[in-house]
């Protein structure tokens, strides 16, 4: 097996996230009842309110609630209920965690595509047609998320195949499913935007392109281009090395 056989299998194997985790201790209805009875009390719930509240014991409460701490839909500290001061240590309490959970097969990034979305609504310029700004936003984004992980990595000059196999690991992150086709070569299996893309795939495959192409020059990836290739069923850009013939100075050219 090559070694981009084995990077493709290992980007598509990396299902096991925090909200699959989250969703998988959720199956249990035991478990599913008491976070839910948590999540809609006013105060942080004990191992005995909790245990109440589904008919079971204390000691079988405690642990379905630990399961809940340890895939982060729960946190879990000490206090009094109500503020009262008793003799003894106190009781354990649960509330939920900040985490959102949502699952979807495949990947869909909405979030990603609003934030752009708002930020061009917010920052467009006078005389700026809106479509102009999202994609210079898209840009933007995709810039400043490849410089933050240029600074993290610290990985110096960049070949075609280590700059993918980084890019690539974004790309997992976001959603995309990147296919390691060829060792210099990445081909998106899935698209983060849809179904919104089929409502206006000009603007919304143009916003793709845009934050990724930015994103490869945010991380120093002057050997990779990104480009338009749209396929049935697919995201519409593919990465490759550029050229011998392709200036590298086009990857920055992007709004």
């Amino acid at each position: 097996m090559t070694g981009f056989d084995r990077e493709s299998r290992c980007y598509r194997g990396r299902v096991a996230d925090d909200a699959v985790r989250a969703v998988a201790a959720l199956d249990e209805e035991l478990r599913r009842r008491m976070y839910m009875f948590i999540r809609q009390s006013p105060a942080p719930v004990t191992r005995d309110e909790a245990a109440l509240s589904v008919g079971i014991s204390r000691k079988l409460a405690a642990f379905h609630l630990d399961k809940l701490v340890e895939v982060g839909l729960l946190t879990a500290t000490y206090a009094q209920p109500g503020g009262i001061r008793r003799v003894g240590r106190a009781p354990k309490v649960y509330q939920p965690s900040d985490l959102e959970v949502q699952v979807s097969i495949p990947p869909r990034e909405h979030g990603l595509l609003a934030d752009i979305l708002l930020d061009a609504v917010r920052l467009q310029r006078p005389q700026e047609h809106g479509s102009d700004a999202a994609l210079r936003v898209a840009a933007e984004h995709g810039r400043t998320l490849g410089q933050a992980e240029r600074e993290r990595l610290r990985p110096g000059r960049l070949g075609p195949e280590r700059a993918l196999t980084y890019i690539g690991q974004m790309l997992e992150r976001h959603g995309f499913e990147p296919a390691r086709v060829a060792p210099t070569r990445i081909r998106l299996t899935n698209c983060p935007f849809h179904p919104l893309a089929a409502k206006d795939p000009g603007l919304v495959c143009g916003i793709n392109h845009a934050f990724l192409a930015a994103y490869c020059a945010g991380l120093g990836a002057t050997t990779i281009s990104a480009t338009l290739a749209p396929r049935p069923g697919a995201c519409c850009v593919e990465l490759h090395a550029t050229g011998p013939g392709q200036p590298a100075s086009m990857i920055g050219d992007v709004p």
